[in-house]
């Protein structure tokens, strides 16, 4: 049997012709990434077991994203620990206030992943770089120790599921709401240790935004990561940005895979994940009795340009509900610059929404934007488990920033269709 994309990635990380899934397998790393909460962890591991040395100081990302600007004194001291390791070292790619951005976002934009990278993050979502074909997956703080000091991993190869997709997208539906569908499809471990990976005319329909949500995702359904086929698009992404050689892996096509799942991109509607688990799916237009308290727009899934441009569309000219608080959050520093030249900062500002500094932020709870008793959020993160971004009692629905959009003008879930004339 021939080899997925993913298991072509880690065989050549690994110097072998061929992987099997269960195999045990060692890779050299392309990157180590982490962040203001991961990477103090990973020091302390790091200095606890002696090493006196980073593998590849190119090859390190620090990204100060979830309490930076720091939120308090603690925040500020982790910060500070990574600061100075990054200093002692001389982390090429360390980015704080002024320069960082979320770090899934940041990351792509920078051009530091390309096709056929392997990957390790100490954050969950670090899947989101199969959307450029890299294999790339979260681990813990103690492996990102490790892989900074060694350039290396230790992997089990995962099993596949092939989601074929076709048809074509209806208006105002995008990566979200396809990734939200899936989720609600085959559950929170539907694809448990799995690689999920997406091939299929259908996939042309996606943009490279839609396709970094949806690898975001893949961890939401247990994923050990989430790929795309590479295709034009990805190719003219990468090559504005990536400065080094690289290599596209296509899936053999005797490639073994548990299961294959077809996806008409052309049923799905408007989708919103309930309370408290993201496998939670109902279409947006049957959850207009939900009334809302807090809008945010941004997070490592939906904070980039093409996010804010839907949204900016559908807010131009209107003012949120009375008594409704939106949070826009522009993924990076780079968006927030394009936002500002494209018109949108003003039409969010106009349309009474506060617009934050890049930052993970509300996400997880962190700051800019926290819950209180019993509030209701509809919210463009990826996650909304209980006290996710709050109190305990409050409520997430996550949705994609056109549905997001429409709520805060609403004040309770709203399908953005119902909105056009």
């Amino acid at each position: 049997m021939g080899m997925t994309m993913t298991q072509k990635i880690l065989a050549a990380g690994a110097g072998l012709d061929k992987v099997v899934p269960g195999q045990l397998i060692r890779v050299k790393l392309s990157l180590v990434l982490g962040n203001d909460i991961t990477t103090p962890v990973a020091i302390n591991e790091f200095e606890k077991n002696g090493f006196n040395g980073v593998f590849d100081k190119s090859k390190i990302a620090m990204v100060m994203d979830h309490f930076v600007p720091n939120k308090d004194i603690k925040a500020a001291q982790q910060t500070q620990q990574c600061r100075c390791f990054a200093g002692k070292f001389d982390i090429d790619n360390y980015f704080d206030v002024g320069e960082m951005g979320i770090e899934h976002a940041l990351l792509p934009e920078k051009g530091l992943v390309a096709p056929g990278d392997i990957v390790i993050g100490a954050d969950s979502h670090t899947c989101t770089y199969g959307a450029i074909g890299a294999f790339s997956t979260g681990v813990g703080s103690t492996d990102m120790a490790a892989g900074m000091a060694t350039g290396e991993a230790w992997f089990k190869v995962p099993e596949a599921i092939k989601f074929n997709l076709t048809g074509k997208l209806n208006p105002f539906v995008s990566g979200k709401d396809v990734i939200l569908y899936i989720i609600g499809k085959i559950g929170v471990d539907g694809a448990l240790y799995k690689s999920m990976e997406f091939v299929g005319e259908g996939v042309s329909e996606l943009s490279v935004d839609d396709r970094l949500c949806i690898s975001n995702m893949a961890i939401e359904a247990g994923a050990k990561n989430g790929i795309f086929e590479v295709d034009d698009q990805t190719l003219a992404y990468i090559n504005e940005r990536v400065d080094r050689p690289y290599t596209v892996y296509k899936a053999d096509d005797d490639a073994e895979y548990e299961r294959v799942i077809d996806i008409d991109l052309g049923k799905i509607e408007p989708t919103v994940a309930c309370p408290h688990l993201p496998e939670n799916t109902r279409d947006a237009s049957a959850l207009s009795d939900v009334k809302i308290d807090q809008v945010v727009i941004g997070s490592c899934t939906n904070g980039r340009i093409s996010d804010l441009r839907i949204a900016a569309e559908i807010l131009k000219g209107k003012h949120v509900a009375k008594g409704i608080r939106v949070i826009v959050i522009p993924a990076t520093p780079t968006i927030y610059r394009q936002a500002m030249k494209e018109g949108y900062i003003d039409i969010f500002m106009d349309a009474g929404c506060a617009v934050s500094t890049p930052t993970c932020g509300p996400c997880l709870g962190g700051y800019m934007g926290i819950l209180a008793e019993n509030e209701v959020a509809v919210a463009t993160t990826n996650r909304n488990f209980v006290g996710r971004m709050g109190h305990i009692t409050s409520k997430i629905y996550l949705a994609s920033p056109a549905v997001a959009a429409a709520s805060a003008l609403t004040g309770v879930i709203t399908d953005p269709r119902d909105l056009t004339d």
